[in-house]
């Protein structure tokens, strides 16, 4: 079992994270995932190659929630919605 640290933008409530574990627990390979809101870090817990970590990441990224550093306007807009589904589906 592996695990890694993936700084993001644009978490910001539980709803954020609600969206976030269920998007990344959908693939076969992450057996489990973290999520500390408070420091904008994901914790996936995987088992598997580094092409999986991709996949994680351009995940998050596609859900509005990009690495730090990678933020723009359509991600913004783009964790709104992610956020709000996360608050109606938890």
């Amino acid at each position: 079992m592996k695990t890694i640290s993936i700084k993001v933008e644009n978490l910001k409530c539980n709803g954020c994270a609600s969206t976030i574990k269920k998007a990344l627990m959908k693939f076969d390979e992450v057996s489990n995932v973290i999520v500390d809101i408070d420091n904008s870090v994901i914790k996936p817990e995987f088992e598997g190659n580094d092409n999986i970590v991709e996949k994680i990441k351009n995940k998050l990224a596609s859900l509005g929630y990009p690495e730090s550093g990678n933020n723009n306007t359509i991600s913004v807009a783009k964790s709104y919605v992610s956020c709000a589904i996360g608050r109606i589906n938890k």
